[in-house]
Formats: C-alpha cells, structure tokens, sequence
C-alpha cells in the first residue's frame, strides 16, 4: 500500500512543471555577500558556483532554492541566468532590477564584481543563510576550476553532458537537483526516496501557487 501510495504521488508530482519567480534582491544580496566573504571582490564564476551551491543545498533540505533562479547546463557547469546577469549588470536585467544591483555590486572587469556596501541581510531568511553558510565553509577554499570539476560529478548536470556536445547550454529541472551524486558526498545531503517525492511536491505546490498570482 506504501508503495502503491508512493508511486501515485509521484506521479501526480511529474504532471506538473516547475516555474519560479526569480527573487533578484535575494540574488543580489547572495552574490554581495559572497564577495563581502571574499574581501571585497570575488570572481564572477566562482561566486555563481557559489550561488549553484548553496541553491542546491537549500532546495535538497527544505524544498525551495534560495533564489529560485533558472538554471542552465553549460561546459562550466550550472548556470543560474539571472544571477549571472546581476553578476554582470546585463543589460538583459530589467530598469528596477539594474537599479537595485547597482546599488550593491560594481563591474571590475569581465572577471570580477566588488560590493559596494554591507549586504541587506534581512533580505534573507534564516535557513537561507544556513545554505549559503554551508557552501562558503564546503567550497569557499576552491577556485572557479575546481568548482567547475565539482559540478560535473553531479547527476543534473551529467545528464546534459552529451546534450551539450550540439549546444552551448541546456535547461535544468529542478527535480533533477535532489538526485543522489555518487561520488561527491561533501556536495549534498542524503534525499531518500521518500524525501524526494514529498520535496519535489512542495517545490510544485510553491510553483502552481506562484502561477496563480502571476
């Protein structure tokens, strides 16, 4: 019955199709962070790393990312698009989004962004600073290359991997995030089956909910 119970659930779960809203302050005030962390400045690819991670970590122990970012497959790993702009100050963000990362984040050079000012920490909920407290402290001493290494262990990015042989970057799910990698035990915490269907249930619920009110 258990079983039985289980597989209808996941069922019901696979109908549905996730779509968030980007949370561009929070994004912003992730990536201040994390240069805030790093002196000051901090490498652009290193830092959405950063953001992949502690994304990743959140979503695996409570069931949302923290910034609720699109995610692309590339040859660097995951991509979150919207926190790559922000890392940019792309002209693809929109006037209110430019505005509010401006305030906090400085261009240094294609490579490289600086803070401004302290970040806004209120932005940011408790278990939120949790997750990005666990990916400073776990990755925090590698450089862009090593994460990079990291990310392509991992199964959401690896089922991409031939895909992206014909294109230079592919869309993420983030069902997909709460796989187990096989070898890479300091990138997550353990999901049981059990867990993974009632996480991916909520991520959907928050997705239908959102899709209501948009």
């Amino acid at each position: 019955m258990f079983v039985e119970k289980m597989y209808a659930k996941r069922e019901k779960v696979k109908k549905m199709c996730i779509h968030l809203k980007f949370n561009h302050r929070k994004a912003v005030q992730v990536l201040n962070l994390f240069a805030e962390k790093s002196g000051g400045q901090i490498n652009k690819m290193k830092a959405i790393k950063l953001v992949f991670f502690a994304d990743r970590h959140h979503l695996r122990k409570y069931g949302r990312p923290i910034t609720n970012d699109e995610y692309y497959a590339m040859d660097f790993g995951p991509v979150p698009s919207g926190s790559k702009d922000i890392a940019e100050l792309s002209e693809f963000l929109s006037g209110s989004e430019a505005k509010y990362a401006s305030e906090y984040i400085e261009v240094v050079d294609r490579y490289r962004f600086k803070s401004k000012k302290p970040s806004d920490l209120k932005v940011l909920s408790e278990s939120d600073l949790e997750a990005l407290a666990f990916a400073w402290d776990k990755f925090s001493g590698l450089d862009k290359y090593e994460l990079v290494d990291l990310t392509h262990k991992l199964p959401e990015w690896k089922k991409h991997e031939n895909g992206l042989k014909d294109s230079s970057r592919l869309k993420m799910n983030y069902e997909d995030f709460f796989e187990n990698p096989p070898d890479c035990e300091q990138c997550h915490i353990e999901v049981s089956e059990e867990d993974r269907v009632d996480l991916i249930g909520h991520l959907k619920e928050m997705s239908r909910v959102e899709a209501m009110w948009s």
